[in-house]
């Protein structure tokens, strides 16, 4: 396994950076039940209110090893490396300041970000969802790579696992998150059955007790198919998926999602404000939702994800006797 911090996991997952769903508390207690926990800068409207949680997270973890003689696993942030977020310096620099563990980027792969990390021996590793956007990161020197497969929430590729992992892995060398429908220990099983170091999990994590979401979006992902996933760009006008039901009551039809260009939520709005509207009112989810049926804390699911694991692993060694 490519993973510098395997010593702290207890389980070899990361619980996603999700917009308006990933808190300090969802982070936190990721963290000390030994999964990766992380969380998107942009889920505090200010840079100040960013640091304030990462301040949050870093003393608590801090508390819980000196009180419990553990290990936490590693705390991860998610920064948007793109013109359009006006707050990505400033939103580094807390990152270096704090020296933030783990740094997950997105919409660009900048090497001087990297360095930057790289300057306390952070790690950072980027989102992809195709072979270009893969070779473009790792010219940038990052650690891992996060291939955000087909059926994954939010902002998801169109490719199957299965070939996104081989596609990669013949030029990349360094750690792989393989993200998409994965709900349970057994998906996580498979996962590196496939070659990828860890797991990368949203969705499952949207309906825990420590989550931001609305309960409301927390029941309609249990009462969802991964048939009721629409892949859209209607509401941000890049490719993702939403739970259709989300769509439907803000009276967009499959005439509308259909159309390849954004829906106008209204010009009052900026575009960051009109995009976090959008999100607050129609959510995502990935198809994994087909295996979500409760609402557990992070200690009850990462326990049943453990067990599962363990469960999966065993009975592949046991069918090794039927085929050698």
């Amino acid at each position: 396994m490519n993973l510098p911090f395997k010593d702290k996991l207890q389980l070899p997952a990361v619980a996603a950076p999700m917009f308006l769903i990933s808190g300090p508390q969802l982070v936190i207690e990721c963290c000390k039940n030994g999964i990766v926990g992380t969380f998107p800068a942009l889920n505090q409207r200010s840079t100040e209110g960013f640091e304030q949680w990462v301040v949050e997270i870093k003393n608590a973890l801090d508390t819980f090893e000196k009180e419990t003689g553990k290990k936490a696993a590693p705390f991860g942030v998610n920064l948007i490396v793109h013109p359009t977020n006006p707050r990505v310096m400033a939103d580094l620099e807390v990152c270096v300041k704090h020296q933030v563990p783990l740094i997950i980027t997105s919409l660009g792969a900048v090497p001087d970000l990297v360095n930057a990390i790289h300057s306390y021996g952070g790690l950072v590793y980027h989102d992809i969802i195709k072979k270009r956007h893969a070779e473009k990161a790792s010219e940038a020197g990052v650690d891992g790579l996060v291939l955000v497969a087909a059926g994954a929430g939010g902002h998801a590729g169109t490719l199957n696992p299965l070939a996104l992992i081989n596609e990669i892995k013949q030029f990349f060398d360094k750690t792989l998150l393989l993200s998409g429908c994965i709900s349970t220990g057994k998906d996580i099983a498979s996962a590196l059955q496939m070659g990828a170091d860890l797991a990368y999990m949203g969705t499952r994590f949207i309906n825990v007790k420590e989550s931001l979401a609305d309960p409301k979006y927390q029941e309609m992902i249990i009462n969802s198919k991964a048939e009721d996933i629409i892949y859209t760009a209607a509401v941000s006008g890049v490719n993702a998926n939403f739970l259709r039901s989300s769509l439907e009551s803000m009276g967009i039809t499959e005439a509308l999602w259909s159309q390849k260009k954004k829906i106008d939520f209204g010009k009052e709005l900026d575009a960051a404000k009109a995009e976090a509207q959008a999100w607050k009112t129609i959510w995502s989810a990935g198809q994994g939702v087909t295996a979500i049926n409760d609402t557990p804390t992070v200690a009850e699911l990462v326990s049943l994800l453990q067990k599962e694991f363990k469960e999966a692993l065993e009975a592949q060694y046991k069918n090794l006797d039927f085929y050698f």
